[in-house]
């Protein structure tokens, strides 16, 4: 296979086998569910994932510049006192942005963590999220595929699978690590079934069959936490 990339950022090809891709994990916690509203993001972490190594590269809280609503310090712990004197967005846009270059951005519900920071770099940077990562992955919908026979796939319950333990659950820094070695569980479940490059990993996730979608909530293999 020739060496086409997964997005704009140099380093990380389609063929490349999924256990060696660069990934980034991403963790937000946020001031409520609006990224183009009024929302904004109050905690941030980024961990990366090199085969199997697995280290906190940034964390920060974030001052939103607005009040934290009481249901949200009720979910987070994070209340304005903790965020007065945190750095703005705009502060570590450029700090944080290094840390997720060329690399795959993955977090457990994505789409949620995505557009918030697209909304946040869209703010302050020139240059959008879209054309820094190299390609974006979804744990949550992995798992749904991966994971069927699981009654839910939040964090808590495909950590508890795996044997992750959540130190420190919606946090930015103890969220992002958890799934980061959800991840690596969700990986080596996969290459199990023969997927072992971004191709392969594409092709899975988008098969719409008649025969998917009939197995679709049945029992599924893995090994899991406890090899069963």
């Amino acid at each position: 296979m020739g060496a086409r990339r997964i997005g704009a950022a140099v380093g990380v090809v389609l063929g490349m086998d999924l256990d060696a891709m660069p990934y980034v994990v991403v963790d937000v916690e946020t001031t409520g569910g609006r990224p183009v509203g009024d929302d904004r993001v109050t905690e941030v972490a980024a961990v990366h994932v090199d085969g199997a190594e697995v280290t906190l590269a940034f964390h920060s809280l974030v001052n939103p510049q607005r009040p934290i609503p009481w249901h949200i310090t009720q979910l987070t712990g994070i209340d304005d006192r903790m965020v007065r004197d945190a750095p703005t967005f705009r502060d570590i846009a450029g700090e944080f942005a290094a840390h997720l270059v060329g690399r795959v951005f993955v977090a457990h519900n994505a789409p949620f963590d995505f557009g918030f920071l697209s909304a946040e770099f869209g703010r302050v940077a020139p240059t959008p999220l879209d054309e820094i990562i190299a390609g974006r992955l979804c744990t949550v919908r992995l798992a749904r595929r991966v994971l069927a026979h699981l009654p839910r796939r939040n964090l808590d319950a495909v950590s508890h699978h795996y044997g992750v333990t959540i130190d420190g659950r919606h946090r930015a820094a103890g969220d992002a690590m958890a799934t980061a070695h959800v991840l690596r569980g969700l990986i080596r479940d996969i290459e199990r079934r023969g997927v072992h490059t971004w191709d392969d990993l594409q092709g899975m996730l988008n098969a719409r069959t008649a025969r998917s979608r009939a197995r679709r909530g049945l029992p599924t293999w893995t090994e899991g936490a406890e090899g069963a």
